[in-house]
């Protein structure tokens, strides 16, 4: 790397995600002590927004041309933060420049794709990083350590979920409601997150796919003023007043996990009244953990070998330092951590790991993220086919 103490950084996008990434890069070294310190070294986006989004995140150099930001010899991590259909070939690019390089979530729009990041990775041997940042919920965290250490005993029922309402009728076409952007809409969005999770706190792999079913319930969208007039790839047509949604808004399936635990996963776009819950229950034959993003700080623990007359759900503020994983960065007990967080906590993982230390809990690297894009594409073959997907069938 270009310095011994600094991890210089270069951002592709600047979006909803490059926002919350630089957020995540400028905290590390105000609240933790990693290894590397990150520095903001350049930014790349569209041109007319480059010089404002650099300035207010404090990165050093911005650029439009993201080909120019990955030769960079001072560029030490490439963290990318663009739509879907952009992460193969930036991710390849990087790697093939010898950098490290951590990407959004899906790993990539396409199963295809996400096997040769896959394979570059190993081939090159360089770190790579995915942001499945829900993992560095301290409560999450927990529920992993608390597997880990045998307290739910053998695992037999995992549900999970993750519940938006905001994809109304107004809600206009954009990328993610298109296929060739996305890859797909709310499944990969975000069953990938639930898949992840579930993997991440059983410690098990998803070998079957028992059933899937897909919809998509607002089939077309209306365009942005600027798209009417020039059209907004996938075909669609110049002075257009709607464009097609080729995307689920959401999906269901039931699944078998490595140990033998039946599953179920429900991703939706629509689901009104929920505006981020994100959570999973898992019931093992000692004890069951629940955990809900909306109630992000609070972890719910069942004990069934403590005496009968006093089990009983168990709610874990976990907000302690010392104790919950992540905390004794931040603030007291019960003066709470939210959504950023998860970010900056991920960000100083990834510091620990380029500077020769273990994260905290395990990141998930190209090939850990890979394995949850095949549980993605077995879902989507199973709802387009109807029949059940062994995982052993989807390379």
């Amino acid at each position: 790397m270009a310095h011994s103490k600094m991890l210089n950084v270069a951002l592709i996008g600047q979006g909803f995600m490059g926002r919350a990434h630089s957020n995540a890069w400028g905290q590390v070294g105000r609240f933790f002590n990693p290894p590397l310190m990150p520095v903001l070294h350049t930014t790349c986006g569209l041109e007319a927004e480059l010089l404002a989004f650099a300035a207010r995140w404090g990165w050093q150099h911005a650029t439009a041309d993201w080909k120019e930001a990955i030769s960079d010899p001072e560029v030490d991590l490439v963290d990318i933060a663009s739509p879907n259909n952009w992460h193969a070939p930036m991710a390849l690019a990087a790697l093939g420049a010898g950098k490290a390089v951590a990407c959004e979530k899906p790993i990539a729009g396409t199963l295809t794709e996400a096997r040769q990041m896959a394979a570059k990775a190993r081939a090159t041997k360089r770190p790579t990083f995915v942001w499945y940042n829900y993992r560095r919920a301290p409560a999450a965290a927990l529920a992993h350590l608390l597997v880990r250490q045998g307290r739910l005993g053998e695992i037999r029922h995992v549900r999970a979920h993750y519940l938006q309402d905001w994809a109304t009728e107004s809600v206009p076409l954009a990328w993610r409601f298109q296929k060739d952007q996305a890859g797909s809409g709310a499944h990969g969005d975000l069953n990938a997150h639930i898949v992840d999770l579930t993997r991440f706190v059983t410690g098990q792999e998803i070998t079957e796919i028992c059933g899937a079913i897909a919809e998509t319930f607002i089939k077309e969208r209306a365009l942005q003023a600027g798209d009417v007039a020039g059209g907004l790839g996938s075909g669609l047509k110049k002075g257009a007043r709607k464009g097609k949604v080729t995307v689920d808004d959401t999906l269901l399936f039931l699944a078998r996990f490595s140990g033998g635990a039946v599953a179920s996963f429900e991703a939706a776009r629509q689901a009104t009244g929920n505006q981020n819950r994100n959570g999973f229950e898992i019931d093992g034959t000692k004890g069951s953990v629940r955990f809900d993003f909306e109630r992000m700080n609070e972890l719910e623990f069942y004990d069934a070998t403590s005496p009968r007359e006093i089990q009983g759900w168990t709610n874990i503020m976990c907000t302690h330092g010392g104790s919950h994983p992540y905390v004794d960065a931040w603030w007291p007990d019960a003066h709470l951590i939210g959504y950023e967080h998860c970010f900056a906590n991920e960000a100083y993982d990834i510091c620990r790991v380029l500077g020769g230390k273990k994260p905290i809990v395990p990141l998930p690297d190209f090939e850990d993220a890979y394995q949850t894009q095949r549980v993605l594409e077995a879902a989507l073959i199973s709802a387009r086919t109807k029949k059940w997907v062994p995982l052993a069938k989807v390379k």
